[in-house]
């Protein structure tokens, strides 16, 4: 097998850094597609939201031909929502190109992405874009870019991409800066080498269901060859090898270090994880035992959802189509997770967990757009870590847990993220919630602000650095229950939209938290319930009865609406009776006879209070998500 000449690499940026755009000229300048047939700007964004939010939402990788090199180039989500396309796109390049914007300059979520390519050991080529901006500032993100990557001048390029000024140069210095990924066996038995390949992700296809994308680490992929995943312990028959250049090409084969697809035929995504390895054995004939996990390609992992919202549809009705759309879905996105549910006031519904809260925007965009549903999305809750004494936790084994073994004590650690499924307080010992690293950027002016909106939140302060003399980075540890609220809004708010904010899972830490129950007309509503620090508890559940009195609907008896902490009363609202004028009919002035009337019904009242329930419709649970 000769060895073809071939680099592979990645795009990463902010968001409005003309990244995609970048990505169309390299394109059009080697001939990869023609300006006339572009359907649409930012070839590589697929999806229709995708071009409407000018995000990329997906990984897309490409294949180039650049004077006699196969440029194999992926373009990266910038959000940190997707880090797990991030990761995933890294894990198959060598190269990373650093695109910044000469007018924004370094942003927190742009740096999150480079120390993930640092730790990777990924070599990175900084390029400035825009510079045919009046607003631009080339010399001081020089300075920034050399003071982040320890790098020259020199090895900058200034590009603009909508000019197409310097493009090529982006081109000639991935050829000659970037070197051929190692062999990992000698050269002369490269051909007896057995395959091992990353499934960095997978696609389903409504012809050809399950696709895998697939970087050859070594030996080739051949059609009709017969393969392997380590993981799975799959079996399949590759019935066709593809690249894309953009749009699908098939080849006869995905030779060495070379990035393609593989059409598995496998009805079901999930039996073709990310992460996993496909392997073929040296030998013809296949062996009789399952190969053992230790030849997989180390990195394997499974995605581990942030948050979770409950997901149920505008009608009882319309339950299968969204058992469908979700299940669609899910082929399509491997970071989406979800659990059947059941809810008295909503029916039932899905327990989906998301990376974040971008993560779950666009997946209730994609509902609507791609599917029609219209959907309710209860707001969303963190999981929570649980300490039990070992003899309490029988009944909890639907849940993660984690087992510490002491000395004098046993201890098990049961993972929430419904408040329901909270056990009741005598039979826990602790509970901890997660901790996020925050780094915030933002503009020297505007850290006051941010420092009393941190104060609000349950901040820890950890670090301040200046970036330069007039920009300067905090860094601190939040709770991520505090986050997903209104945080984001209130920071850009509060710094003018200059702040930029990159966050992360850190650790659990222990904390008083409590459990929050809402009672209306004295029942429990279960799809209402949440876990919070003691302290706001009787502030957050305040403001919620005072809304829940505007949207609950009145009866004929006075309503209690109740937010109670492990049966204390912490707050409460009183919804007055609709009133019937039994009086109206009276004549004359028969004072005696108008007192009877209203006595009867007082009682009448009175009954109908100790018997009487409020059932709460959709339209009330949507108008009190809502921010």
């Amino acid at each position: 097998m000769e060895l073809a000449k071939i680099r592979n690499f990645g795009i990463i940026a902010h968001i409005d850094h003309w990244k995609s755009t970048l990505a169309d000229r390299l394109l059009e300048i080697t001939w990869t597609i023609d300006k006339r047939e572009m359907k649409h700007w930012q070839m590589l964004d697929t999806m229709e939201l995708e071009q409407e939010r000018w995000i990329t939402i997906k990984l897309q990788p490409v294949r180039m031909n650049y004077k006699w090199y196969e440029l194999n180039i992926i373009d990266t989500p910038w959000h940190v929502d997707f880090q797990y396309e991030v990761s995933r796109s890294l894990a198959s390049v060598e190269w990373v190109l650093l695109v910044v914007d000469a007018t924004q300059w370094i942003e927190a979520q742009t740096l999150s992405n480079v120390y993930i390519a640092i730790e990777q050991d990924l070599d990175i080529i900084p390029v400035i874009n825009k510079i045919d901006l009046p607003a631009a500032d080339v010399p001081r993100v020089e300075e920034e870019i050399m003071n982040l990557l320890w790098c020259d001048r020199e090895d900058i390029i200034p590009v603009s991409a909508k000019t197409w000024e310097n493009v090529e140069t982006v081109l000639e210095a991935v050829i000659k800066r970037i070197k051929q990924p190692e062999i990992f066996l000698w050269e002369e038995n490269i051909d007896k080498q057995e395959l091992k390949a990353l499934v960095f992700d997978s696609q389903y296809d409504s012809y050809r269901w399950v696709v895998s994308y697939v970087k050859v680490f070594s030996g080739e992929i051949k059609k009709w060859d017969i393969l392997h995943f380590l993981n799975t312990n799959k079996k399949i028959e590759a019935l066709d090898v593809w690249y894309f250049s953009p749009s699908y090409t098939s080849d006869k084969t995905i030779g060495l270090w070379s990035i393609g697809y593989v059409v598995t035929w496998l009805k079901s995504i999930r039996d073709a994880q990310v992460w996993d390895t496909l392997w073929k054995p040296e030998d013809v004939e296949w062996p009789k035992d399952k190969p053992e996990k230790s030849k997989a390609i180390s990195g394997f992992k499974r995605v581990n959802p942030f948050i979770y919202a409950w997901v149920f549809p505008m009608s009882s009705d319309e339950y299968p189509q969204l058992q469908d759309a979700v299940e669609k879905l899910m082929l399509n996105d491997s970071a989406l997770t979800k659990d059947a549910e059941v809810s008295p006031a909503l029916g039932n519904g899905y327990r989906c967990g998301f990376l974040w809260l971008l993560h779950l925007d666009i997946v209730k965009e994609r509902l609507f757009r791609e599917f029609d549903m219209d959907v309710i999305m209860t707001s969303p809750q963190v999981t929570y870590k649980i300490k039990m004494l070992w003899d309490k936790t029988s009944e909890y084994s639907r849940f993660r847990t984690e087992i510490i073994s002491l000395e004098w004590k046993n201890f098990t650690y049961i993972y929430v993220s419904n408040p329901e499924d909270m056990p009741e307080r005598e039979r826990y010992l602790t509970v901890e919630e997660p901790i996020a690293k925050v780094e915030i950027i933002t503009p020297t002016e505007y850290v006051w602000n941010l420092m009393q909106l941190s104060q609000e939140r349950r901040w820890i302060f950890k670090n301040q650095q200046f970036i330069d003399s007039t920009r300067v980075m905090l860094t601190y540890e939040l709770p991520m229950n505090e986050l997903i609220w209104d945080f984001y809004d209130e920071l850009k708010s509060l710094s003018s939209w200059y702040a930029s904010l990159n966050y992360e899972f850190l650790k659990y830490r222990e904390d008083n938290l409590v459990k929050l129950d809402l009672l209306i007309a004295w029942e429990k509503v279960s799809a209402l319930s949440m876990i919070c620090h003691k302290d706001q508890a009787r502030y957050i559940w305040w403001k919620v009865t005072r809304k829940l009195k505007e949207v609950v609907p009145r009866a004929m008896f006075a309503i209690a609406i109740q937010a109670a902490v492990w049966g204390q009363v912490v707050a409460r609202e009183d919804l007055s009776a609709m009133r019937k004028d039994v009086t109206a009919k009276l004549y004359g002035w028969d004072v005696s006879r108008k007192k009877k009337l209203l006595q009867k019904q007082k009682k009448g009242k009175k009954k109908m209070k100790q018997f009487g329930k409020v059932s709460l419709p959709s339209e009330a649970f949507v108008n009190l998500l809502k921010k």
